[in-house]
């Protein structure tokens, strides 16, 4: 395989791996943020 296919794919994995990330730290964010302001009592 060429030299510069390699580095595309290497870049391409590394591309899905961030996104993924990001995608699972945003998820974990939102759900942190749901139980701390969560609704509480009958003023709900």
């Amino acid at each position: 395989m060429s030299e510069n296919l390699i580095t595309a794919f290497e870049l391409l994995g590394i591309g899905w791996g961030g996104i993924f990330v990001v995608m699972i730290i945003i998820y974990l964010v939102s759900l942190a943020l749901s139980k701390i302001f969560a609704p509480r009592g009958p003023e709900a």
